[in-house]
């Protein structure tokens, strides 16, 4: 719900920040930027404003409706747990320009979030279940899925969100009804549509770091039969970190100086048309671009001493020797169609969907110069990564047919084809000081192509009145082919390579759940759901970087199970939504490394979990508006025979490891036997808070905070006193002015107004860390209409 009439919900936070633009401005920046020019002479349309009796105070929830189905349904009658973020929630938690995807980490239970491949390859976790591994042709367990399309490579993954309505976190598997198939769950994000009224916002924020963000859109009718809409996200901030490092470059790459890396460009634009020639018939067409330029992330060496997950290192200052200040830059471009027709008793949707981008990230992985900065006395050193994707292509075609009856029997049925395919180049240097090896010029260039078929269906029954059963069923084939396309191993160009060049690896599997929705009255619901899903088999070919042989993992499958309640307590002013949940994952894929530190995939024979998880909304007196999620979570890998590598340079071990380990050669290996899966959070619990003091008949001065505590979170597969975080903790704070019966908002800010400094991530073998953002503070503005 966009009106004006709103805009005292503690969800309705949109920021303007003054925003100083950046000297280097595309044709594109300077489309996102202009974007607010006709959104603010759109004032003059704000006359429908709603009367000063609509101020909010203790009344009812506004119903949230959701599609976790493929359908539009009240959220409180969905037997599935889903998370709900509206736009408006979601913006105020990005005014600092934060990626958007990131942002949502413990914002919604059982959801994390991290890169440690900067803002182009985020990493997502749903109860517990994710992949560490940054290798850029990894699948993922959770699927992402922007306005009904499956974005699988993990760089269109990263494509940024914006003018959002509302954002959906399905937690648990999905595969029965949602593109790929997927063993954790889904986010999926549904912007604003175009339609013939008149409607717009704009959020425009300026802060620390000359931080400039600018979200907004806008549409109306074209004609009676055709309409727009125009969105824009463009975010800017200065570089931050000063490179420290005088000595001599490892690769002549190296320009130190200050102020040289931690900030970006980042650019985007969407345009939608709807055509909608009669009441049974509509095509939606959207097209976007993406121009991003920024920094990868930066590894902070020895921020870690052994013996402790203590952090003291500035988060300003590295000493990198190589990699050209760790640069990054991607150009992505896409669009789709979506046809709908509705023959009465049913409705069959067309959904086409292309995706494109080539780009490239580099990163000095060791995290600084070998010689000034040792590990544990080990000077250790020269080590860069880069990976480029030359060329990357994304076809899907999704059909589907739908009943439009809901009562007794409603029933859908379609079919799905996924083509991902791409040219990959990996390049890594290792040097090792010690001993005078090297291998100046480790290159590989790659080819994947992912192809995948699935035939699915559900139906429901309304058995009672109070009673509704459903069960839904997929069978997919999926098909994984990687190609070595050309390697240069030395200096000379000296191909040594003796792995296999080509692998191929392909799987059929059922995909099916079945869940129970009982209406104990109007206010309490019960639902129970058990489903079934797999993640197609996997192929790593980077390790032939250093000449080993591609590994590969066979397809890992899931049972879930899961009960909760969904209820609207005191005349609809408590909204509270309890579920708990258990699974099993065979054949579990898990990431580790070799001796060159290069990614290895390997199947486990299993992984357990159990947790719950709780949302809550609350509005206890008039004016005040109240947030809150918990998650707790156990998990643990079952396999008494799997070990992983731990963190050693040249055979000495430089970390504290827990687990019982063994020495293959010169390789420390430990039993992981037990321990957590990597990147799950033991709890997460979130809070936010807004309270409104009305000034006058249509503006009102609000308060607003938002915080979020993490609990323990192992970042490797092995246990150690180093690589865990334990208590990270972030806040925001907003104070402003809301006017024009919540058609405008000003507002001050704080991200991170603590300024912690929280562990994100690691690099084992060099003790480096991965720091979260600093605090920003800013100012904001926000202006909507309709």
């Amino acid at each position: 719900m966009k009106g004006i009439s709103m805009q005292f919900h503690p969800a309705a936070s949109a920021f303007l920040r003054t925003a100083r633009r950046s000297p280097r401005r595309s044709l594109l920046a300077q489309a996102c930027a202009l974007l607010v020019l006709p959104l603010a002479a759109q004032s003059a349309l704000a006359q429908d404003a709603a009367p000063a009796t609509t101020r909010p105070s203790a009344t009812a929830l506004d119903a949230v409706t959701v599609t976790a189905e493929r359908r539009e349904q009240n959220l409180q009658d969905v037997p599935v747990s889903v998370g709900v973020v509206q736009g408006e929630a979601l913006r105020a938690y990005t005014e600092g320009a934060d990626d958007t995807l990131l942002s949502l980490s413990g914002r919604v239970p059982s959801f994390y979030a991290e890169t440690t491949t900067g803002r182009i390859f985020p990493r997502f976790y749903i109860r517990g279940l994710g992949n560490i591994d940054f290798y850029l042709g990894a699948s993922q367990p959770v699927s992402i899925i922007q306005d009904d399309v499956v974005l699988e490579h993990v760089v269109l993954k990263s494509n940024p969100v914006y003018d959002v309505d509302q954002v959906e976190v399905l937690r648990g598997p999905q595969g029965s009804l949602f593109g790929r198939n997927t063993t954790a769950g889904i986010v999926k994000f549904d912007t604003a549509k175009p339609s013939q009224d008149p409607s717009g916002r704009v959020n425009v924020s300026y802060g620390s770091y000359n931080t400039v963000s600018i979200d907004g859109g806008m549409g109306g009718a074209i004609n009676d039969v055709l309409s727009y809409r125009v969105s824009t996200l463009y975010q800017h901030r200065d570089d931050w970190v000063d490179n420290t490092y005088r000595g001599p470059s490892a690769d002549g790459t190296v320009s130190p100086k200050n102020d040289t890396m931690g900030g970006y460009n980042d650019r985007n634009l969407r345009l939608q048309l709807l055509y909608k020639p009669n009441e049974q018939f509509s095509l939606l067409a959207s097209a976007h671009t993406r121009d991003y330029e920024g920094t990868s992330t930066l590894f902070l060496r020895n921020a870690l001493v052994k013996g402790s997950n203590r952090v003291d290192v500035a988060r300003d200052k590295v000493a990198f020797d190589e990699a050209d200040n760790n640069p990054q830059a991607y150009k992505t471009h896409g669009g789709s169609l979506k046809a709908t027709y509705d023959f009465g008793n049913t409705t069959l949707t067309s959904i086409s969907a292309y995706e494109t981008t080539s780009g490239y990230s580099r990163g000095d992985t060791d995290g600084g110069a070998a010689a000034d900065y040792p590990v544990n006395g080990l000077p250790n050193g020269y080590g860069q990564s880069m990976g480029q994707v030359q060329d990357l292509d994304q076809f899907t075609q999704e059909l589907r047919l739908a009943s439009n009856a809901t009562d007794p029997w409603s029933w859908q049925m379609g079919a799905f084809y996924f083509d991902g395919r791409d040219t990959t180049d990996f390049y890594q240097r290792a040097w090792f000081l010690d001993t005078a090896a090297h291998n100046p010029n480790n290159w590989v260039r790659l080819r994947n192509i992912n192809t995948s078929w699935a035939g699915f269906g559900q139906v429901s029954w309304k058995a009672t009145d109070a009673l509704t059963l459903t069960a839904g069923v997929r069978a997919t084939k999926d098909e994984k082919h990687t190609r070595l396309l050309k390697t240069a191993d030395t200096a000379a160009g000296v191909v040594t390579y003796k792995g296999r060049h080509d692998v191929q690896m392909s799987d059929t599997q059922p995909s099916w759940d079945l869940s129970a929705m009982y209406e104990i009255s109007p206010e309490l619901s019960l639902y129970a759901r058990v489903a079934r899903g797999f993640r197609g088999p996997t192929i790593q070919g980077r390790s032939a970087v250093f000449n080993a042989d591609f590994t590969t993992a066979d397809s890992e499958t899931i049972l879930s199970w899961e009960a909760g309640i969904k209820s609207s307590l005191l005349d609809n002013r408590l909204r509270l939504n309890v579920s708990g949940f258990t699974y099993t994952v065979n054949d579990i894929q898990l990431n580790g490394n070799d001796s060159n530190g290069n990614g290895v995939l390997f199947n486990a024979d299993k992984a357990r979990a159990y947790g719950l998880e709780a949302d809550l909304d609350w509005r206890p007196i008039p004016n005040l508006s109240l947030t809150a999620g918990l998650s707790l979570l156990h998990s643990e890998i079952q396999d008494k025979r799997v070990y992983a590598q731990v963190c050693a340079l040249n055979g000495v071990v430089v970390c504290t490891v827990n687990d019982p380990t063994i020495k293959i050669g010169s390789n420390v290996y430990a039993q992981i036997d037990g321990n957590p899966l990597p990147n799950a959070p033991k709890y997460n619990l979130n809070l936010a808070a807004r309270y409104d003091i009305p000034v006058g008949d249509d503006g009102a001065v609000f308060f607003a905070t938002d915080w979020n505590k993490q609990g323990e979170t192992q970042f490797v597969l092995y246990d150690s006193k180093e690589f865990y975080s334990k208590g990270n903790f972030e806040g925001g704070l907003r104070v402003g002015y809301s006017g024009g019966y919540g058609a405008w908002e000003v507002a001050a800010f704080a991200r991170n107004i603590t300024n912690e400094k929280n562990l994100k991530g690691v690099i084992e073998n060099y003790m480096a860390a991965v720091y979260n953002d600093p605090r920003i503070i800013g100012v904001s503005f926000n202006y909507n209409w309709r």
